[in-house]
């Protein structure tokens, strides 16, 4: 009788454990497989002489990425005189205010774009070179693949965005830096030593800071797959698992940027990054800059665009409401299938 109590006790806690892991694991996959799915149109900053751009899904290829490329998009952007006359706008001034802001920036696409050398076109090489970019080449370390028990060395090819030395310059009088990169340590490091020698960069955060989902994202998977069949997930057959596994952790692996381990105040932060779900956990802290390629020569986002508007952040005492009028952010996520309970404050 004793047993049978306990059962009777201990049955049910186990189901509401059961249930809540499910829920929990349903969630995830709810997030990620939007994040899969998500196509259209984001808010991104824009100069006069970038008012629109495409990623084609060719130049990705060539591109040395520490993160997955993003599904081909044709973006539209405000203008610079849309920008320029909300910046004209009274700014509140905060006298007491000491704190600097704090401004992290993305490394690939957003400061640089850097191409593994040996699959650069050279068309492409001679165009940016032609027009000027500033460039260098680097060996990168790289953690993954070894040959003859030595780690193996990558040559890149790395082109500064337009006007990167003057943007970091100007920024560094205001405002605190921080370089917030998924990129690895062996390839980003030496990339970071040649553009900032003047060590502008206050802190420096690697792969190993961000958030990877990719775990998370395969678990739900899985589990949504045993529990309700498999009606939306691709049909895997025996004998493809181990391929089709592995395309799906590396295809939609991402890694979030969590900008509370630099600060548990987050109203004097904010990050730059030109893939907006780096920052989907702080998403009124974010600003989808227009992503930058050698093929772009002409880029004028760091001085024209970008450094009016953070000189302008830095007069505010909560730089979130005014990003919320700005870019609607939340918005953007919601429409992608990402419920408003995965921010953080």
């Amino acid at each position: 009788m004793a047993e049978l109590t306990r059962a009777e006790v201990y049955t049910p806690r186990s189901m509401q454990v059961w249930r809540a892991l499910l829920n929990w694991l349903a969630f995830f996959f709810q997030i990620f497989a939007q994040i899969i799915r998500a196509v259209g149109q984001y808010p991104l900053l824009s100069s006069s002489s970038t008012t629109e751009t495409k990623t084609t899904t060719s130049s990705s290829t060539h591109r040395f990425k520490p993160l997955p490329a993003v599904d081909s998009v044709e973006i539209e952007c405000p203008s610079t005189v849309e920008i320029a006359a909300v910046l004209d706008s009274p700014v509140p001034i905060d006298e007491d205010r000491t704190e600097k802001l704090t401004v992290v920036l993305d490394l690939d696409e957003t400061l640089v774009c850097a191409y593994e050398t040996s699959s650069l076109p050279p068309a492409l090489r001679s165009q940016a070179t032609d027009a000027g970019l500033k460039w260098f080449e680097l060996e990168c370390v790289s953690s993954d693949k070894e040959f003859e028990g030595k780690p193996k060395i990558s040559y890149v090819t790395v082109f500064e965005r337009p006007g990167l030395q003057e943007f970091l310059n100007q920024l560094s009088e205001f405002a605190e830096l921080v370089l917030f990169t998924a990129g690895l340590e062996g390839y980003a490091r030496p990339l970071v030593d040649r553009i900032d020698a003047e060590n502008r960069f206050s802190h420096r955060l690697y792969r190993p800071s961000t958030i990877c989902t990719g775990s998370l994202h395969f678990i739900a998977y899985v589990m949504l797959m045993i529990l309700f069949g498999n009606t939306s997930a691709p049909e895997i057959h025996e004998g493809e698992n181990l391929d089709v596994l592995k395309l799906f952790l590396d295809e939609f692996r991402e890694h979030v940027k969590d900008l509370s381990c630099l600060s548990k105040n987050l109203c004097r932060t904010v990050i730059v990054d030109n893939n907006p779900f780096s920052f989907l956990l702080q998403p009124l802290n974010g600003i989808p800059c227009v992503p930058f390629s050698a093929g772009q020569p002409h880029d004028t986002q760091l001085l024209d665009v970008l450094l009016p508007l953070l000189k302008h952040l830095s007069l505010q005492k909560d730089v979130r409401p005014f990003l919320y009028d700005r870019f609607h952010m939340p918005e953007w996520f919601q429409k992608q299938g990402i419920p408003s309970s995965s921010w953080s404050a």
